[in-house]
């Protein structure tokens, strides 16, 4: 428990006076310690993560490289078997504050993040620093599961009829549903029956702190026809609190949920800090037999005696099969790499982005107050009753999928969600989440820094399926460089994507003036964003300048290895994950998924390594 304190101590600064006398807290919180240990476990466990291979250990059955969400599944499931199985992480375990939900902006700006840039795009970004977007990437044990929002979504069922549909047999929403029920431990109170089950790794629960502003959000969306559902369950298309992936208050990431429980399995071997630097391929069978790694600035070699499986996610799978001689045969040729096999690898990326200039005042103190996470008791509540202002997630509170009036899909599919914020980039005083999404001096000060004493609250609409699309690709056979990343946002035809964004704003504006709302004097800000001057304020020439300068990734990626029949020329794995051309190699993370799905892509990256883990398990025995 003092260890707990330090921690506060050190994260916040001294620690201010609680509404009782320091030492009657203590020792109120020491007459539950065991209980308190307990549950903050997560706090002192001592890991074996990195210790280093013997002479004796280099061969192994399977190799998972990358311990994300798909990867810390598959180590897991592939080791309950007699096999031997090496996992391993380019970054190392992470800091036990990453478990407080709240502080999810500020590992952003660590070295648990890759800090990747997206390539300069013209007429986008024109707000963000250098025009250039950051594209967050964990490079820790648990992947980015260690500096994502937790939000807890699986996805529209027609998501994944449409992926089958293209040619992928067993990926419909029958086919992977139960991988999505075997994965968790559902402890949400509003929930379709049926749809959920407990008793899995991965913790999933409604978030015990909400404000009375997600409260009025919820009500204000039905008012103005949106129905309350589980979305996660029968229906997706409606309003509700948001489902996180935290246990007890307290994040719960791909390795607290699937690697802690599972550490000391003798036949599975983690190893942090060692970086994939090419897949080993032999030139003449065409089969993968194992990886070259670097620990402690030395090469390694480890064997697979059965499969390699690439789980380093929607970048990095890419990025070492292109630096392995599996990609387009002209980009690797102009770098200088021998070609083993010609396959589209990162060209096409799909990512979900979202509006940051939805911003409304209130004329009461309902809204996120960050002050209070300052307290001492607000970390005791967490650690000692997993509640309390500290098991927000970042301010997200509450998520809304719809269908705008732009859509011209025939079936009820959301084509929007609005994700509803207790707060905004004032919040903090400009010292964090604006930084996380790289916004200006320029536009901060003349649009939020005005509303730093003010009660406020935002609405961050995010279109769930983008017509655009990008692409990456390498920047050299260098591992250690970046690959160059190419978004491409709002560049379809027929202008779709922005249409979509103006009319989500529009139903925003709608929800806002409803009863609820109004009786909190709810009034949008309407400072103009600085480059949209010109524009009248609210017509939609001014809401596609200004989704020009505020607009972010939510970093959804996916497709960089897309999933898809042999007869698609944009395919680069088969329906059972397997590297066309390539034997004992699959891709299994968000790389593959072939669409962008209607939802936050951590869940379905958990359910890619259950049916991952099932496929090669029916296969090898």
């Amino acid at each position: 428990m003092l260890r707990c304190l330090l921690i506060t101590s050190l994260l916040f600064g001294p620690l201010p006076v609680s509404s009782e006398p320091v030492d009657v807290v203590l020792e109120q919180a020491k007459t539950k310690y065991d209980t308190a240990n307990k549950r903050a476990k997560r706090f002192i466990q001592a890991t074996n993560y990195n210790e280093p291979l013997r002479d004796t250990d280099y061969s192994f059955d399977f190799i998972v490289v990358g311990s994300g969400s798909a990867g810390s599944v598959i180590a897991n499931r592939l080791s309950e078997k007699n096999w031997t199985v090496l996992l391993l992480e380019v970054g190392e375990e992470a800091t036990v504050l990453t478990d407080i939900p709240v502080m999810a902006p500020l590992f952003q700006f660590t070295n648990l993040n890759w800090n990747y840039l997206m390539e300069k795009q013209d007429n986008m970004c024109l707000g963000l620093v250098d025009q250039r977007m950051a594209w967050p990437r964990g490079r820790a044990l648990g992947g980015t599961t260690i500096i994502n929002y937790m939000i807890h979504v699986r996805g529209n069922r027609r998501d994944y009829n449409r992926w089958a549909n293209m040619g992928n047999p067993g990926w419909s929403y029958r086919d992977v549903f139960q991988y999505f029920i075997k994965s968790e431990d559902f402890l949400v109170q509003r929930q379709d029956p049926g749809y959920h089950s407990t008793g899995g790794y991965l913790g999933v629960q409604d978030v015990p702190f909400r404000t009375e502003s997600v409260h009025a959000f919820v009500q204000a969306a039905q008012e103005a026809g949106h129905q309350y559902v589980d979305y996660n369950g029968k229906r997706q298309m409606g309003v509700s609190y948001v489902q996180a992936t935290t246990r007890r208050g307290l994040r719960s990431s791909a390795e607290e949920a699937f690697l802690r429980p599972i550490q000391h399995r003798r036949n599975l071997k983690i190893l942090t800090k060692s970086r994939v630097t090419k897949v080993l391929i032999d030139p003449n069978s065409r089969q993968a037999y194992g990886v070259q790694y670097v620990k402690d600035r030395k090469y390694h070699t480890a064997i697979a005696s059965k499969e390699v499986i690439l789980s380093a996610g929607a970048f990095n799978s890419p990025q070492l099969l292109m630096l392995s001689g599996v990609g387009p045969r002209q980009h690797l040729e102009d770098l200088a790499i021998p070609v083993l096999q010609d396959l589209p690898v990162g060209r096409k990326l799909y990512d979900h982005i979202t509006f940051l200039g939805l911003t409304f005042t209130v004329n009461q103190p309902i809204v996120s107050d960050q002050t209070v996470i300052e307290r001492i008791d607000s970390f005791l509540k967490l650690v000692l009753n997993g509640d309390g202002p500290l098991t927000s997630l970042g301010g997200v509170e509450a998520l809304l999928y719809f269908k705008t009036n732009v859509s011209t899909d025939p079936a009820p599919y959301p084509d929007m969600e609005l994700i509803f914020i207790s707060g905004g980039m004032h919040t903090d005083k400009g010292q964090y989440y604006r930084k996380t999404f790289r916004i200006t001096d320029e536009i901060y000060n003349a649009v939020w820094k005005p509303l730093e004493d003010k009660y406020a609250f935002s609405v961050l609409p995010m279109l769930v399926h983008p017509k655009s699309y990008g692409h990456l690709e390498l920047k050299s056979k260098n591992p250690y460089q970046w690959p160059k990343f190419y978004g491409n946002f709002f560049t379809d035809p027929g202008n779709y994507d922005v249409k979509t964004f103006i009319a989500a704003i529009r139903e925003v504006q709608r929800i806002v003036q409803t009863p609820t709302f109004q009786k909190y004097g709810a009034q949008q800000v309407k400072t103009p964003i600085p480059g949209c001057e010109h524009l009248r304020f609210d017509s939609d020439e001014y809401w596609e300048c200004a989704l020009r300068h505020v607009t972010a990734t939510l970093h959804h990626q996916v497709a960089t290895c897309k999933m898809g029949p042999k007869t698609d020329p944009e395919a680069v794995v088969d329906n059972e994950l397997r590297v066309y051309g390539i034997s004992n190699l699959r891709v299994a993370d968000t790389s593959v998924i072939p669409l962008p799905l209607t939802a936050h892509t951590n869940v379905p990256a958990y359910m890619i390594g259950e049916k991952a883990a099932d496929l090669i398990n029916k296969y090898w025995t």
